[in-house]
């Protein structure tokens, strides 16, 4: 079964986050993504409080830039959200934009070596591990977790380029790709990321999570067309959707054939109805879903 959910944009004010994550947790949608897009709202305190506030909704943060977070505070809040919370936090973690490290000079001179040791010491200490490691980035003398995750927490890389998409395969549990990943691009990521899996010798599932930029209700292919544009997005085929629940859940059965396990609906930046969003990915478009 294909997964599903829908993100909640960092453009809507934080008060917002409670009616959106209460209407997905009561409408059954699975997943609720955020982001720690800088510098708009913190993931894990956002992660924290929708997951406090919902019973059975997934809650992901797509993603936590590491230059940012020492690695030893991000698995003390990864292993905090798993045992207050089993099984319903998903963790990614990235370069983050370096436009934006760059601002608050947490810029690193080689993104990929930082994201592969933090990784390799992160994965470590969320199984429980004393670790000592004097990498080029990441320093660690005898760091454990006194309150370790219960059960094994599943750490996503959100990367895009091909030497970051090997790494993720040979050293994260899954990936997230970003919505600007048609679904060829899919699959040119799924063999890249079984590239560095193979390198690795790893065998178990990596999952990927690709987010859709999606519009519906009125408007709808209006407001598509602009953020494409804006991004410089426009000409690329199949790489968005507007309309109904048909043509949304045919959008994701081709990103599915392609190789992603979840797909996460991201509506416009000017959505002009959040909640009424989640209604119809939940309602509407998870039924056609299989």
């Amino acid at each position: 079964m294909t997964g599903l959910g829908a993100v909640f944009r960092p453009q809507l004010p934080p008060e917002r986050l409670r009616s959106v994550a209460r209407l997905a947790d009561e409408s059954g949608l699975e997943e609720l993504w955020l982001w720690e897009d800088c510098f708009l709202e913190g993931g894990v305190s956002a992660a924290s409080a929708a997951l406090a506030w919902t019973e059975r909704l997934r809650v992901g943060v797509g993603l936590l830039p590491v230059p940012l977070r020492n690695v030893a505070v991000t698995a003390m809040e990864a292993a905090t959200l798993e045992r207050m919370f089993p099984g319903r936090a998903i963790l990614g973690v990235g370069h983050g934009v370096q436009s934006w490290m760059g601002q608050v000079g947490a810029r690193a001179e080689s993104p990929v070596t930082l994201l592969r040791e933090y990784l390799d010491a992160l994965r470590a200490l969320l199984r429980g591990e004393r670790v000592t490691t004097e990498g080029r980035y990441v320093h660690l003398d005898g760091v454990a977790l006194d309150w370790p995750p219960a059960e094994p927490v599943r750490v996503l890389a959100g990367v895009t380029g091909p030497r970051s998409l090997r790494l993720s395969g040979e050293a994260a549990d899954g990936t997230i790709l970003t919505a600007s990943t048609s679904p060829e691009g899919v699959r040119r990521a799924r063999a890249l990321i079984d590239e560095g899996r193979a390198s690795a010798g790893r065998t178990a599932p990596h999952h990927v999570v690709v987010y859709l930029l999606t519009a519906t209700g009125p408007g709808a292919a209006a407001r598509l067309r602009a953020e494409l544009d804006a991004e410089g997005l426009g000409s690329v085929p199949e790489l968005a959707v507007a309309g109904d629940a048909g043509a949304v859940a045919k959008a994701v059965r081709r990103l599915a054939e392609a190789g992603a396990d979840t797909v996460i609906l991201q509506p416009t930046a000017d959505e002009p109805d959040p909640e009424g969003f989640v209604r119809f990915a939940a309602g509407e478009v998870r039924p056609l879903v299989p």
